[in-house]
Order: C-alpha cells, then sequence, then structure tokens
C-alpha cells in the first residue's frame, strides 16, 4: 500500500497540477530512504526546471523535467502532497518541489520510499532504468493478453495469487486488487498457476484490469494512510467484494468470505464462487 490504483491516482493529480510549470526551489531534508537521495539533487533539477510530463510504471512516479527523470517511489505509507509554497514542514516530509505558489511534498514515515534522479529523459528511463527495466508488462497495455498470461504460468507450480504478485507477468497487481481480481473471475487463490487453462486466463486479464480501472475511478482505497496529491482519501475499499470481508456474506451466493494466508499476507475469497476446479 499504495498499490497501482493509488499511484495512478496521485499521478493523474499531479499531472493535472503541475504540468508545464516551472520549478524554482527544491528542498531535501533527508539524506536516505530506501536507497540515498542524491546529494545534488537541488542542482539536477533546476538545470531544467520545468515539468514537462508525469508518468507511471508500476508502482513508479517518474517526473519529467528538462534536465532529466526525478523517479519517486512512495512505499508503504508514503504520500506526495500538492500544498502552498508555505505550508511549514512536519516531522517525516523529506522532500519539496517548490511551484512558485505551490508545491509537491513527499511525506514518508517509514522511509520505504524513494527519490532518485535520471539524467535522461522519461522514455529513456522508463526503457533503462535498473528498477523498471524488468518490470513485468503494465495491466492496462495491449501486451497484456491471455495469451500472455497463459504462457507465462507454464509449469508454474506457485500459487495463482502468489504468481501475480511477483510482477513478473504483470506488474502492479497488489494484494488487494489480486484479491478482488480473482474473485471476479471464479479463481481460487490458492490454485496452481500452470494449471489456468486458457479461458481462465482470459476471465483474469479482463477482471484485473476492471478491477483497477473501478478503483481508479474511484480514487484508489484508503484503508489505512492513503491519501491522493490533494490530500483526500479513496473510496474503492466501499466496493470491496471480498477483501476485508471474512465472514460476510458473498455478495453473489453468500457463502462467508474466507480468509487464509499466503507466504504471510491474508488473501480473502469465496470458497462456493472459487472452488479450485473452475476453468
Amino acid at each position: 500500500m499504495p498499490e497501482l490504483p493509488e499511484v495512478e491516482v496521485v499521478s493523474r493529480g499531479v499531472s493535472e497540477a503541475f504540468a508545464g510549470r516551472r520549478l524554482t526551489r527544491v528542498v531535501r531534508r533527508c539524506e536516505r530512504l530506501r536507497w540515498p537521495v542524491p546529494a545534488g539533487l537541488e542542482a539536477q533539477i533546476l538545470a531544467g526546471p520545468v515539468l514537462r510530463q508525469v508518468l507511471r510504471r508500476g508502482k513508479y512516479l517518474l517526473l519529467g523535467f528538462d534536465a532529466g527523470t526525478l523517479l519517486l517511489h512512495l512505499g508503504m505509507s508514503g504520500s506526495l502532497l500538492h500544498l502552498p509554497a508555505g505550508a511549514p514542514p512536519q516531522k517525516h516530509d523529506h522532500l519539496d518541489l517548490v511551484f512558485g505558489d505551490r508545491l509537491l511534498r513527499l511525506h514518508d514515515p517509514r522511509r520505504f520510499g524513494a527519490a532518485l534522479w535520471c539524467s535522461d529523459d522519461v522514455t529513456t528511463t522508463m526503457a533503462t532504468h535498473p528498477l523498471l527495466v524488468h518490470l513485468g508488462v503494465e495491466p492496462f497495455s495491449a501486451a497484456f493478453t491471455a495469451r500472455h498470461l497463459y504462457e507465462a504460468s507454464r509449469e508454474r507450480t506457485v500459487a495463482v495469487k502468489q504468481f501475480i504478485l511477483s510482477g513478473k507477468a504483470v506488474i502492479g497487481v497488489g494484494n488487494i486488487y489480486c484479491s478482488e481480481a480473482l474473485f471476479r473471475a471464479r479463481i481460487h487463490p490458492a490454485r496452481m498457476a500452470g494449471s489456468l487453462t486458457l479461458p481462465a486466463c482470459r476471465r483474469l486479464v479482463q477482471e484485473i484490469r476492471q478491477t483497477l480501472a473501478d478503483a481508479i475511478s474511484a480514487g484508489g482505497s484508503s484503508l489505512r494512510d492513503f491519501v491522493d496529491s490533494r490530500g483526500e482519501g479513496g473510496y474503492f475499499q466501499l466496493q470491496h467484494r471480498v477483501y476485508g470481508r471474512a465472514g460476510q456474506p458473498c455478495p453473489v451466493c453468500a457463502t462467508p468470505i474466507r480468509v487464509l494466508k499466503q507466504q504471510g499476507r491474508s488473501t480473502f475469497f469465496c470458497p462456493k464462487c472459487q472452488r479450485r476446479a473452475n476453468h
């Protein structure tokens, strides 16, 4: 958390508010997040200060300036807030990007996020950066097809949920949305990935896309501390069909939702709608 929908919501909000604006100041308050924050970050960004483009790759944000690309990750509890330029910093506010009378502030209490600089443009960074080059296909891309998922899952003995979460076949489908998509596709989360049929892969691709699209439209899920760039929470948690609903009736068949642990994460599913034998 935040997962792909939340990062996409932040990306769109930042683009709408700041794309095309000139950066006037950079304030770096933290030397290290997940990795060291570059010591010369201020001068590097200000060498070409206009924010030209804001993109997302997986759970990474790419802010494309004239001089290069700022690669951001929100970690497990981070946020990128849109504030007045004079807003006083609070604890865990690590980086400010000031655009005249407004600023973007990276807030990350657990410091699992990242702020890294690349001198290449956004397109080149997305294609060559070591943190991005090995990521799986985007769920909304033309490359994410039933055939792609089917071929990637052949001979894989891992559970289908872990297969999706690994990010090797498709990137950015985190724990919440994987549980929801598997329910919609009527696939048991513990089913062996290699046993997926082509029709099952077709359903899963469709439901991954639809689940993520629905979540983005609702502003993401705010289960703990996620807020968008304007400090507003999302509402998709009100539409969760299985996630966080253990013991409650399935919205389709009224069977009580169950929960199981998979590699330390809670997985929610309906034992009737998601039978392992579903094709």
